[in-house]
């Protein structure tokens, strides 16, 4: 099989404009998605021993922790800044693309797609990323796949007050109209999903029992405007255990799903 390209804005975005190494951490929002993901997943993955692939790892953020619990973890990411940041978490890397992954059929207990979807805006290349992701997992293996919120841009620039710019508000109308950011301006090529598509998405690629979760919950974006209005740190603050009970308050409550900044589904490889 021929390894898909990776957009060159996307390299770009990942090389040189951000450090994604930085973003779960140095920021309340970005602490708030850390903790979250982590008990959700900590919920549901299998005892140690097992193996996990982290498919679109980044820099190791989550495999670093993943391997400090006991989990035996290989990352795959596209871009070399980010292989070469995750050499020291523990896990085995290699460069490597959702699309195509370099793993044996039925090799993983779990896999982690907690990035890529984000940048395939076609339904077709996240498909093909669902796909392998049930290819390299046993049967009854964990899937986790997150996805970015389809209304999570026009909550952020609400908060930092934002929108009665008239191209901001042109922006985030096409997000929300096309589910697609350009990639033109601040972030990079992304696809926005809903909750339903997500779930859909992934009970489509063969995986069954999937829920979705709202990662941060309905009070993240008080959070991050907090910090960007002040210009103080919340990450260790009353605001941010508040907006932490939130989110694991609305978790029974499914139309709250669509107030979170990033969600997360949950489901398993079909057995056969």
């Amino acid at each position: 099989m021929t390894s898909p390209e990776v957009a060159p804005e996307i390299v770009r975005f990942y090389s040189e404009t951000v450090d994604e190494a930085d973003r779960l951490v140095a920021t309340a929002d970005g602490r708030l998605e850390m903790v979250r993901t982590q008990e959700l997943l900590r919920r549901h993955l299998p005892r140690i021993p097992a193996r996990v692939l982290d498919v679109g790892g980044g820099p190791g953020t989550h495999a670093r922790w993943l391997v400090e619990d006991g989990y035996t973890v290989h990352l795959v990411d596209p871009i070399p800044r980010h292989v070469q940041q995750a050499r020291d978490t523990g896990a085995s890397v290699e460069i490597g693309d959702a699309r195509s992954l370099p793993a044996h059929d039925d090799s993983y207990d779990v896999v982690l797609v907690l990035g890529p979807l984000y940048h395939l805006p076609q339904r077709a290349d996240r498909d093909r990323a669902l796909a392998e992701a049930r290819r390299v997992l046993r049967p009854g293996g964990l899937l986790a796949v997150a996805g970015i919120n389809r209304y999570a841009s026009l909550f952020e620039h609400a908060a930092y007050a934002h929108l009665h710019k008239e191209s901001m508000r042109e922006s985030i109308g096409t997000i929300l109209a096309t589910q697609i950011h350009d990639g033109k301006k601040a972030f990079t090529t992304a696809y926005f999903h809903s909750g339903e598509q997500l779930r859909d998405e992934v009970a489509s690629a063969g995986f069954v029992g999937t829920d979705v979760f709202g990662i941060e919950g309905p009070a993240w974006s008080l959070l991050a405007a907090a910090e960007r209005n002040t210009g103080q740190s919340f990450r260790e603050s009353s605001l941010f255990e508040s907006v932490l009970t939130a989110a694991r308050l609305a978790e029974p409550h499914p139309e709250l799903l669509a107030a979170s900044s990033h969600l997360l589904a949950v489901g398993r490889r079909r057995q056969e």
